[in-house]
């Protein structure tokens, strides 16, 4: 039975998509069977693992819009035991046309019944909104990853999401679970990254991941090559992170 995570924030910049990409590299890379959904009409996940988005003529706009099913949408990726349902710059005008339909929430959550079961993990990473698309990931999910920069404005914003996850529970989906906290983009030089993770970690102590992603060259070089962080260079500190954090889940779950 897979488990289906979202990874979401409403601020944009925080790690979201080089999260979903490389912790579902890292699970793949793990043995696990992954599936990566694109639910951003930017569709960086979608480039980050090599695809030409471009030329994507079936995918999260189409399974959202319940004209293909999940499977046709399915592409294999490069890394492995990964496939991706990929994104395009269509999926801008889902939320427009989703506005009217019955059950618009729970397009997601529909369409992914036929293939749940196909995989040990189904990472959805969202938009940097907390739209009808966002909606409809934390409806579809099991579990929610949220990332959270350590820099200045980290907590900014924040009680809104969690309201929001709260509100998913009470009306759409009483399971949805906070998988964790995810720290990112943490400089151990810097004292306001410190001073973050504490104050993370004062609030929320057992919500918040052991692994914390650190700053790191290669992890932002990574998807200028349409590469996952374990296909581009598994010797940089940023592969160790994210296979730590796959391995702290696998443990959780």
């Amino acid at each position: 039975m897979g488990k289906i995570i979202a990874i979401a924030n409403q601020k944009g910049g925080v790690g979201k998509t080089t999260t979903s990409v490389n912790l579902a590299a890292s699970l793949g890379v793990l043995e696990k069977k992954v599936l990566l959904i694109d639910a951003d009409p930017q569709a960086n996940a979608s480039s980050g693992l090599g695809l030409d988005v471009d030329a994507v003529e079936i995918g999260s706009y189409q399974v959202l819009e319940h004209t293909k099913s999940a499977n046709d949408a399915i592409t294999s990726s490069n890394t492995p035991n990964v496939d991706i349902i990929p994104a395009h710059i269509d999926l801008v005008a889902i939320e427009i046309e989703l506005v009217d339909k019955d059950e618009r929430e729970y397009m997601l959550k529909k369409a992914l019944v036929e293939i749940k079961d196909n995989y040990d993990f189904i990472i959805i990473d969202c938009a940097p909104s907390l739209g009808l698309l966002t909606l409809n990931a934390l409806t579809a999910a099991d579990s929610v990853i949220i990332p959270i920069q350590c820099e200045y404005f980290a907590l900014e914003g924040l009680g809104k999401l969690l309201n929001t996850i709260k509100s998913v529970q009470k009306i759409h989906n009483e399971a949805l679970d906070i998988e964790g906290m995810l720290l990112t983009m943490f400089d151990s030089r810097l004292r306001l990254s410190n001073q973050v993770v504490e104050e993370v970690q004062k609030h929320f102590s057992d919500m918040v991941f052991e692994t914390i992603i650190q700053r790191n060259v290669r992890l932002s070089e990574a998807p200028s090559y349409g590469e996952s962080i374990i296909n581009y260079d598994v010797s940089s500190r940023g592969a160790a992170n994210y296979l730590n954090l796959a391995k702290e889940i696998i443990k959780k779950n």
